[in-house]
């Protein structure tokens, strides 16, 4: 099993930016694919970005492409989301997820969440 835990959340100005990161812990080599949801208050939970095993692919919802960027340091087991230009419509929750290596776009761990606001 892994255990993925999310920090670097906060509040933070409209134009501003922060840096979110997942460490995993456990099976990490059970850990494929890594990606990053978010759920804003009365939304569904949406896609933000995904990342290959071996870092070399990314993906991104269009709302946040230019401004995020997603990568990983599989020697420490973490990935990282790098947000800037932030917008108020960015704020939520945000939670790091990776897939288990049975299908892609299956993701088998979660971690607890971090909310990220952004004031106008």
């Amino acid at each position: 099993q892994v255990q993925l835990v999310e920090s670097g959340g906060g509040l933070v100005q409209a134009g501003g930016s922060l840096r979110l990161s997942c460490e995993a812990s456990g099976r990490t080599f059970n850990m494929y694919a890594m990606a990053w949801f978010r759920q804003a208050p009365g939304k569904e939970r949406e896609f933000v970005a995904r990342i290959s095993r071996s870092g070399g692919s990314t993906f991104y919802v269009d709302s946040v492409k230019g401004r995020f960027t997603i990568s990983r340091d599989n020697a420490e087991n973490t990935v990282y989301l790098q947000m800037n230009s932030l917008k108020p419509e960015d704020t939520a929750v945000y939670y790091c997820a990776a897939e288990g290596g049975v299908r892609r776009y299956q993701y088998d761990y979660w971690g607890q969440g971090t909310q990220v606001t952004v004031s106008s």
